[in-house]
């Protein structure tokens, strides 16, 4: 088995192209405008391989060989001295793998970070000893940091995960400022990657909106059904396992094409599979039993917390296996909802929380497992 590992269906995280299903045509779409010298923005929903196939692009030989290549995921911070910090951080970590000799000019160039400036005990290498405390002039740092990608022996591309992040600072113009900062490099290359496709497409498509019309735009769609069973079953005859078309079939409607449910899924199905007889469809329910059942106290947590408004919309959708008609008179009536204006405010307040999300005209729980639990 590739690089030494157990389960093919890698949860998380990006190892190989081995174990990377298709996304020909986006890749070849990606790395052209990244030759080409263009800025991309990716939008699409969450889990369905937007950070898989950013790192996958990244990792292709041509890439590798003629730039340095950064991933920033936005998603937990909150202000903008926490982005900054996380900025700064992925940048030093990126460019201690990829360049030695660049890597010593870090603290040089960003000194409002000089305070985090150690050096290891055993090989005498400067360290990012810094806490989110030293961050005391962010703006500063960020301009910093900016600055340091610039001089660079190749050029850069920073990709920013859950870019929409940054509308919730509660620091003004941030949007403004990033894209005076971006607007200046010219050797850096940006990905501006986000799954709240209302705030993305608000952020850069909108005519009033710093950021309007300075990139390429691009969708990522699921991956079609009948290449990832030809993925899946790959997968398991790499453990010298076999898997039924049917079972790869299911699996793929019930997780809606959603890439990360259908590889927890097909990991704890691979689990579950000897040798001798093939993974057949009487596996799902019992792989996805163990799966939620690892998730239950996060679940139990999650609906604990909801008002009962949404909490009786979201049994509702579960109950329908998601609707088109959610202020309907006979959807409210058939689940007891009170109007279509609470229907109205419970839907915005699950948008929120991602918990639910519209595919196809259709409202759906977006948590498949969620979902199953609820059940």
């Amino acid at each position: 088995m590739y690089n030494n590992i157990a389960n093919p269906f890698v949860i998380g995280r990006y190892v190989s192209k081995e174990y990377f299903c298709d996304r020909e045509k986006e890749t070849e779409f990606l790395s052209k405008q990244i030759f080409n010298g263009r800025n991309v923005t990716l939008i699409s929903d969450r889990r369905i391989g937007k950070s898989g196939l950013i790192s996958h692009v990244f990792a292709q030989p041509e890439m590798q060989q003629n730039y340095y290549t950064i991933v920033v995921d936005l998603y937990a911070t909150n202000s903008l001295a926490e982005m900054v910090y996380t900025f700064s951080n992925e940048v030093y970590k990126s460019i201690d793998k990829q360049s030695k000799s660049w890597l010593d000019k870090f603290f040089q160039v960003i000194s409002s970070l000089r305070i985090g400036f150690k050096l290891d005990a055993i090989t005498g290498s400067p360290t990012f000893d810094i806490g989110l405390g030293d961050i005391t002039s962010p703006e500063m740092t960020l301009e910093q940091v900016f600055a340091f990608l610039e001089l660079a022996d190749k050029p850069c591309i920073v990709a920013f995960d859950e870019f929409q992040q940054i509308t919730n600072y509660p620091e003004k113009n941030i949007e403004a400022l990033m894209r005076t900062h971006i607007q200046r490099c010219k050797k850096t290359q940006f990905i501006f990657s986000g799954s709240r496709k209302h705030l993305m497409s608000q952020m850069f498509l909108s005519p009033s909106k710093p950021f309007y019309q300075s990139t390429i735009n691009m969708g990522l769609d699921p991956i079609p059904c009948d290449t990832y069973v030809d993925f899946a079953k790959q997968m398991f005859r790499l453990g010298n396992k076999m898997i039924d078309d049917q079972a790869v079939i299911h699996v793929y409607d019930m997780c809606r094409g959603i890439t990360w449910y259908m590889q927890m899924l097909l990991n704890e199905m691979y689990s579950l599979t000897n040798k001798e007889q093939p993974c057949s469809v009487e596996t799902i329910d019992y792989a996805l039993n163990n799966v939620v059942l690892v998730q239950e106290p996060f679940y139990r947590e999650i609906l604990a917390a909801l008002p009962t408004k949404q909490k009786s919309l979201l049994y509702a959708l579960v109950k329908e296996n998601g609707t088109q008609n959610i202020t309907s008179g006979a959807f409210m009536q058939k689940h007891k909802l009170l109007s279509a204006s609470s229907v109205q405010s419970a839907l915005k307040g699950l948008y929120e929380k991602d918990l639910v999300t519209e595919l196809n005209d259709t409202w759906y729980v977006y948590d498949v497992f969620l979902a199953h639990y609820i059940r």
